[in-house]
Parts: structure tokens; sequence; C-alpha cells
């Protein structure tokens, strides 16, 4: 096949003014080593796996965190699970974020529905968070202890966040708009001593009155000493026995840090759970400021006076993507409301506002902006913004090209893999590379990503399970309630002890770049060909009447396969023969015949988690006979109504 189109390339000046051809320079002098002028990226990465000591140890020194470490003492056991990282070293997560204080540029710019952008200094940060740590402290939460955030993405959620791992205190948070089950699902397991909770949110210009769910976590916790009460829209109102915010940070101090072992838990963040109780994940210290430093400096070139913006929700590895924004030194721009309103264009607009400079989004709402017709490159003043991010699911070619036209041609798109379990980027960009259509750009530097057929050999150039040979620093440090680590092991190391097989297919091309076809569990298999669901996706998103898409591979009784695809359509249209026709004709065209479904069935809605994942293994166990209770939690779903209509179609197939 021929190469895809590039559509951006960085020029030999600018490769060279990056921060990881200034990090690749630097190296090499520092080993003796040559990685090109400009930098080859393929060699550094190929450097960076093959001596994972000497590069995380370089990352260590570099960035100031670690330095003076020997090489043999980066890396004392390679296992997987359970290597050990850095033994005897001492890192907060905290400390590192505020260490880049400074007037010239704010600590963060926090936007909302209903005000205008407020800019927090990074003195003030730094005395809030130093407050906020002394209440923990003087309400007796020492290392250890979980302290618990039910918050919005607002500015408070980072106070408390930097307060508790000031302390060595384990942060985890749910968004507001998980309901009772679902938080309880999540924090009743971790056993929180401090609850801090919001009294509502606002959402699409409309309130949404949390009070009564925050009374009923308070009731069902019984570890929670101390609740601390965030006033979002009844600010005049403290839930009995709660802590004012306000008092909570009122004596404003610089943080006394707790000098925490490198691998000591920082933060405890959630799988999904539609299929079960969402397993706790737990991240180190360590591990997560130097992998979320050389994702920020190394891969998106990041450093004081750019403004980083993704939008998430508290529940979503990306907030902590966004809060260790500061370990480089960035402000980060939060968002507190939905990512269109008042208008399709929202987030573009809010870029041209405060100035984004690395603007990051999904998939979906690109989607969405592309059907509305936006060109928010013509609408807006976007000068400032030089990266726009995209995760989450797969990004279709088209989008890669709506983006050049209707955004901007001097713009870095990048698309990148990865998960919640490492919480950071497999698969990603770089500064120094071109972007080409509808692939990711790279494994990420002392990522050892491969692709693995099922005989558990390297492939090239054809689909096969996303899979990491070598240990990364932000691996998960356990399980939460995983004593024997058996969860952990059957997560991610079956069918190949030793290494992580993550649940994605991947293609590695000739030319080294990356695409991501969905994930392997949720395989469709016709005739003995796996295929990826994100191609038929793609098609389908491409027709103006269907708003979403969700398409099943369901293995029956007796070696029969049935590949239904369900449709919401958009307002005012119909499921036709002609639409249905020009589906299939779609599919047939921009995928491959084998692609188009046995049926296309009419729905209200796709559900999705609460990250923006189509439910695919869920739906698919529905339609196989497993009892709706065992193959949904419906408390992990972003509308759990529309769960029923699935379960009725699939009793009503089974049945007749």
């Amino acid at each position: 096949m021929p190469a895809p189109e590039i559509l951006w390339q960085p020029t030999a000046e600018s490769a060279r003014a990056t921060r990881i051809a200034a990090f690749a320079r630097w190296v090499a002098e520092r080993r003796g080593l040559s990685f090109g002028d400009p930098v080859d990226y393929d060699r550094l990465w190929r450097w960076s796996v093959e001596h994972l000591d000497r590069f995380w140890g370089d990352v260590a020194e570099w960035t100031g965190v670690l330095p003076g470490v020997p090489d043999e003492r980066v890396l004392t056991d390679r296992s997987m699970p359970g290597a050990v990282w850095f033994p005897g070293t001492t890192v907060n997560y905290a400390e590192q974020a505020l260490r880049h204080a400074t007037e010239e540029h704010p600590a963060i710019i926090a936007v909302a529905e209903d005000r205008e952008p407020v800019e927090v200094s990074w003195a003030a940060l730094r005395g809030q968070v130093g407050a906020f740590a002394a209440t923990l402290r003087r309400l007796g939460v020492g290392r250890g202890d979980r302290v618990v955030g039910y918050l919005p993405n607002v500015p408070e959620a980072i106070v408390a966040f930097l307060g508790a791992a000031s302390i060595g205190a384990v942060w985890s948070a749910c968004a507001p708009d998980f309901g009772t089950r679902a938080v309880l699902d999540r924090f009743a397991q971790i056993e929180p001593t401090v609850l801090v909770a919001v009294d509502g949110y606002r959402f699409n210009g409309r309130e949404h009155d949390r009070r009564d769910v925050v009374a009923e976590l308070r009731a069902a916790l019984p570890t929670v000493r101390t609740t601390i009460a965030v006033p979002r829209l009844f600010p005049d109102e403290v839930p009995d026995g709660a802590l004012p915010w306000a008092d909570a940070v009122a004596d404003e101090q610089d943080p006394a840090f707790e000098p925490t072992p490198f691998d000591a838990p920082l933060w405890i963040l959630y799988s999904s759970g539609t299929t079960g109780l969402p397993k706790g994940i737990v991240h180190g210290h360590g591990g997560v400021v130097l992998e979320h430093l050389k994702w920020g400096l190394l891969h998106q070139d990041l450093a004081p006076g750019d403004r980083f913006y993704w939008y998430t929700s508290t529940a979503w590895m990306m907030w902590n993507v966004v809060v260790s924004s500061l370990l480089s030194g960035a402000t980060a721009v939060v968002h507190d409301g939905a990512p269109a309103y008042p208008t399709v264009d929202a987030q573009f607009a809010l870029a041209a506002e405060v100035g984004i400079t690395f603007l990051g989004t999904s998939p979906g709402y690109l989607g969405a902006c592309q059907k509305a017709g936006v060109r928010p490159g013509d609408d807006h003043d976007l000068s400032a913004l030089r990266v726009l991010g995209c995760t989450g699911s797969p990004l279709p070619e088209a989008s890669y090209f709506w983006v050049y036209d209707a955004v901007g041609t001097d713009l870095q798109l990048t698309s990148a893999s990865g998960g919640t379990d490492v919480v950071t980027g497999f698969i990603g960009s770089a500064p120094l590379l071109p972007v080409t259509a509808g692939e990711l750009q790279r494994p990420m530097l002392g990522v050892a990503v491969e692709s693995w057929g099922e005989d558990g050999r390297p492939v090239v150039g054809e689909l096969g399970e996303l899979v990491v040979t070598e240990p990364m620093p932000s691996m998960p440090l356990h399980f939460w309630n995983d004593p024997d680590g058996s969860r952990y092991r059957a997560a991610y190391f079956e069918p190949w002890p030793g290494v992580w097989r993550h649940g994605d297919w991947l293609e590695i091309t000739e030319r080294g770049t990356c695409i991501i076809t969905g994930r392997s569990d949720s395989t469709l298999n016709r005739g003995g060909v796996r295929m990826g669901t994100a191609d038929i996706y793609a098609a389908v998103e491409s027709v103006p009447a269907v708003v979403d898409c969700v398409v099943l591979g369901v293995e029956l009784p007796g070696g029969g396969y049935w590949m239904p695809l369900f449709v919401q359509l958009a307002p005012g249209e119909e499921l036709t023969d002609e639409l249905q026709a020009q589906l299939r004709t779609a599919i047939r065209e921009q995928a491959s015949p084998r692609h188009v479904p046995d049926e296309i069935i009419a729905v209200p809605g796709v559900p999705h988690t609460r990250t923006g994942k189509r439910l695919e293994v869920p739906l698919k166990k529905l339609f196989q006979g497993v009892d709706p209770a065992r193959a949904v939690n419906t408390g992990a779903v972003d509308d759990a109504s529309l769960v029923e209509h699935y379960i009725r179609l699939a009793q009503e197939r089974i049945s007749s």
C-alpha cells in the first residue's frame, strides 16, 4: 500500500529547537552516542527501550527530579509485574508540581459555563495547597490515608489533590455526574477518611443539585471522619457537621512536603467497571512524575508559558494529565461544563479566548464539529494553538483531513493511545515526526511496544495484540484489595506471563507508524478474519444522518456469527431502505465488503462508559444470553436507561 499523505511536518530548524532534541543532544554528549541532526526519533526510541535504566536515569537527571542516581540503581528488578524503580529514593509529586512557581504566568485558568475565566497564580496555588495540607494534618490525616473528591473540573479539585499528595495521603476522585451507587462502588472499597464534595454542578446550561447524593455518600461511608463542603450552586449552605472549603484553605502557607518513597501510592484510578466492581488502580509518586515529565517535556514540548487544556472530567485519567502539565511549568486550563456548550465549537472558542497553546479533545468532538460544518480556523483566532491532541478512541482518517482544512495547516495533530492502567500513552506523538493521515506517529520513548500475533511473535504490517515487553515506571503498583496480585496479573499478563497485553488491536507499519483499530476483546471475526471496529465507525460516521453507532460481533451457539450495527439517527431521520443502502455502501467502500453488517437496527442511543468508550463487550454479552446484572454494571454507564433498550432487544432476539 502507498504511504498515506503527510499533512504536517516539522522543519529541520523547528525540530532542533524542541526539548526532545535538546534532551537527545544532552544524552549523546553524556554517553558518547549520536542520534543524528536533526534527531532521528527512531534511533532515540530504540536506545530508550534497549537501555531502560540509562534512559530513565537520564530523564531523572535532566529534569532535576533525581540527579546523581547511578545506572545500576535505576531499575533493580525488571519483573512484570513487580519492577523496582529507583529504590531508596524519595519523590513527592506535589513538590515537583509546584516547583515552577513564577509570577510571569498563571498556574491555573478556570473556565465554566456561567463565569468568565479566572486565573489562579502560582503563589495562590502554593498557599492554598499548604493551607489544605495543614487542615488535613490537623484532622489527623497521614501518609497512606485516602482523601477522596466528589468534584467537577475546578481549581478546588487540584488544590485538594496536591494538598493530599504533599502529606503522603492517597487521592481518588469521582465526577459529580456519578450517581450514589457508582461512587460507592469506587470509594467504599478504599475506605476514605476525608470526603471533599461539591453541592452541585452546571452542565449544558442546566443546574444539577447533588446535595442528596452527598448526604447518601456521607451516610454510606463509615470511615469518613470529615466532609469538606465545596460550594458551587448553594454558596450560603454548608451541610451539618461539614467543614466549609473556605475554612479549609483560609490559612495560606507554604506547603511542607512529606518525603515520600519513589513507589509510595499517589492516587487510585479505576477501571471502567462496566462488567463488575471497578478495579482500583494504584500508581506511585515517582513513576507518575517521571512518566508525565517525559510525556509533557519530550513528546508535547511543553514549557512555562504554554496553556494546556484537555476536555475531561475528574473521573478520567486525562484530568490527571492536565494537572501534570504543572510539572512542566505550563498553565493548566480546567473546564467545568459541557464539551459543546453553548455551541458545538465551544472548545475552539475557548482556545481563542484564553490563548490555549495545546488543546486536547476526543475523536467524537472533532467528528461533531465536522458534521456541523463549522470551520474553527476561520471563525476564531487560533494563532496561539500549536498542538491539537486527541485520544479516547481511534481518530478516523477523515478527521485528520478536516483538521488541516478547517482548523489550521500549521499545527501538529497528535493522536495517542494509552490507558488509565498506566495513566499515560503507549503510542503517541513527537514534534520531530510528520503527521500522516489516519496513523499514530510512533511508540513513545521508554515504551517497548510491539504487535504480537497469536503465536506470541512480533508482526509488522498486519494486525496483532498491543503488548509492552519491558516495564514502565507508571505501571500500577498494584490493584487495591488484591493482596496476592492475582487480579492484576489476570488483567494484563495473560496469556503471556511477564508481558503486558493491553487489549488493543495494533498494526505497526513498515514505516514505523501505528494504527489502532479497536479493542481486541470486542474484535469482529468473520470467517476467521479478525477486524477492528474502528473502520466501521469511521465509515458510518461519515454519513450525516447518523449521530452515533455501535457494532457487535456475537458468537452464537452452534458456531453461528451475527454482526449487527446499531445506529442512533439524527433528529428527523428514519432508517429507510435508502439510508440502509447508503450505510452499507459507505462501509463496503471505506472499509471492505467483509465489514458490512448482517443487520442495521435503529436505537434511541448508544451507551458509553463514563470516559466515552462504547459499551461493546457488555452489549455483546447481552446478545449471548448473559444475565444483564452480570453483563453490565449500569452504574458505570453514561446513560443507564439506554441499556434497558438493548436488554429488551437481546431478550426478544434470544426468545424468537
